[in-house]
């Protein structure tokens, strides 16, 4: 028995993952296994009621399951970054979930790349730390001194910006950090995995050119442990990489990132994929809970109407499957997938006319052989 916490969230979001809950109950019927899962009201309506975003029990709650399956999570209504920290970075971080996983392969005929090359790479992401630490703040004339504390499962680092200026301006900044445990343990599992895919090197992208202190950091510990590990190691600067994926996707396989590109990358390695609709991801602990969810958002402006794409919770689900031990279902998931898509039964935002209860049986029919 798996034991799923699902969090539907905001806007599309409980939609799509009833699709993915209508695959496992397809699974548990025709291939012996037993799902139990439980909901968790995470997300806008009950913070605009009552100003929670995820409480401490939730969060011990959460922790008991084998995984997470998400939804979307955004809302215009509240003000931007509130609900994407106070809830999803909030448990990546909780929960050191400092893998985010992100497949990009070639969804034929819906890549919108001239010719017709395969491609399947995988963007691994650093999760936890880089630019996303919530480690910001506004100086004024007034103020020119900050505190900023971050709490990590390696560490908890107090933090205090002060500023000395003959200006009058006011001044916002962010700040990144790269621990050497973060990065360390970020090197070994890409390397792995990509050993565990066949292959004998991997990339990494970065802007060690401009961001000399910290990127210089990371390469300096990616190259040791690529000769801890007997790989070869490419570096790439994310501009670089950017243009790559339009022009020779092919050419890449394993790919690791920090945290920001990571996010800006991935969103385009989903367009050339064949739209957000495909797009699926995983924030991954090696050790502990990992988190599922498409990738698309909550799409308001179509919530409740029936035409949300639920391909990429469906494929959430065949990794969230991979990870739980269970790669056979996963490809039998995939392969629902992209039968469906074959037999041209897909969403408006793919060209179809179909809507989301259509396209969720196409899968769960064909992955059966219905």
């Amino acid at each position: 028995m798996f034991r799923i916490a699902v969090i539907p969230g905001d806007g599309i979001g409980p939609e799509v993952v009833g699709s993915a809950i209508e695959v496992l109950n397809a699974l548990e019927e025709n291939f012996g296994l037993r799902f139990e899962t439980e909901r968790f009201d995470i997300g806008s309506e009950r913070y605009l009621k009552n100003g929670t975003l995820v409480t401490e029990e939730e969060f011990l709650s959460l922790e008991a399951y084998d995984t997470i399956l998400f939804g979307a999570i955004g809302d215009p209504r509240v003000q931007p970054g509130v609900l994407e920290k106070g809830v999803l970075l909030a448990m990546r971080a909780r929960f050191d979930q400092y893998i985010n996983l992100r497949p990009c392969r070639s969804w034929h005929p819906f890549v919108p790349l001239k010719g017709d090359a395969d491609f399947d790479i995988h963007f691994i992401r650093e999760n936890t730390e880089d630019f996303y630490m919530g480690a910001g703040g506004r100086l004024s004339p007034d103020a020119r001194k900050a505190t900023l504390s971050v709490e990590r499962r390696l560490y908890r680092a107090d933090i205090d910006v002060t500023m000395t200026t003959g200006s009058d301006d006011e001044f916002a900044f962010e700040m990144g950090l790269l621990s050497r445990k973060g990065v360390e343990r970020f090197a070994d599992y890409v390397f792995r995995f990509a050993a565990a895919r066949g292959e004998d090197r991997i990339t990494l992208v970065d802007k060690a050119n401009v961001c000399s202190s910290i990127y210089g950091f990371q390469r300096e510990l990616f190259q040791a442990k690529a000769e801890e590990h007997g790989m070869g190691l490419d570096f790439m600067f994310v501009d670089a990489m950017a243009m790559a994926l339009v022009r020779n996707p092919w050419d890449y396989h394993t790919v690791a990132v920090p945290n920001l590109f990571g996010d800006i990358l991935t969103d385009l390695g989903a367009q050339v994929s064949g739209g957000l609709g495909l797009a699926a991801s995983g924030n991954i602990n090696p050790e502990g809970v990992s988190m599922f969810e498409p990738v698309h958002g909550s799409a308001p402006d179509i919530a409740g109407k029936g035409i949300a794409n639920p391909f990429a919770a469906i494929l959430a689900t065949a990794m969230m499957l991979e990870q739980l031990g269970r790669s056979d279902l996963s490809e039998t998931v995939t392969l629902g997938v992209r039968r469906s898509m074959d037999d041209g039964i897909t969403t408006g935002d793919m060209g179809g006319s179909a809507n989301t209860a259509t396209v969720t049986k196409a899968v769960i029919d064909r992955m059966l052989d219905r």
